[in-house]
């Protein structure tokens, strides 16, 4: 499985934009320099609220583009960065992915995917019904389709028209849940 960076993004105050780089360097055990939610333990003003010790499980967010695909052909205009995430992909689905999936993101950075991204209500100051139209139902359960969260494992530079490989364990596979 792989697919390619299409985008990275950045953003050192909170707040669900972030903004477009030529290249972002991800910091192992903390996540992208310089962005709000670089930390071992949680950034997210929510989590941090209840408990500012808990580990960072959401240190780096990634997005398929082709959700924006999707999304505008419900009449949203969503480009790379505009859902706070740090890593904009095409060719992979993400959603899909076990828990615990490693992504080799260009020559040196490896991430581990925590996650699924649940998506919040800020997404509708963006563009009102945003929220909704990332979440589905499929036979009865609750589809999250704003990407996945991981945690860095190895730093490096990140940049667009990076190749994305993935590495899935032997053995059982866990599906992905928010996190």
């Amino acid at each position: 499985m792989s697919g390619e960076v299409v985008a990275v993004s950045a953003k050192a105050k909170h707040g669900v934009d972030k903004t477009n780089r030529a290249v972002i360097r991800l910091l192992a055990g903390q996540g992208v320099e310089g962005d709000a939610h670089c930390a071992a333990t949680v950034k997210h003003r929510s989590r941090w609220r209840r408990d500012p010790s808990q580990p960072n499980l959401r240190q780096v967010h990634l997005l398929h583009a082709e959700l924006f695909d999707d999304l505008a052909a419900q009449g949203f205009a969503v480009t790379p960065g505009l859902m706070g995430e740090n890593v904009t992909t095409r060719g992979l689905d993400l959603l899909a992915l076990p828990t615990g999936a490693i992504l080799r993101l260009g020559p040196e950075a490896v991430v581990q995917v925590t996650g699924l991204r649940s998506p919040c209500h800020q997404l509708d100051e963006l563009q009102p019904g945003l929220m909704a139209a990332c979440l589905d139902k499929r036979g009865g359960e609750l589809v999250r389709k704003a990407g996945v969260m991981s945690i860095v494992l190895a730093g490096g530079e990140v940049r667009a028209d990076d190749a994305i490989v993935v590495e899935l364990a032997d053995g059982p596979r866990e599906a992905l849940k928010p996190v």
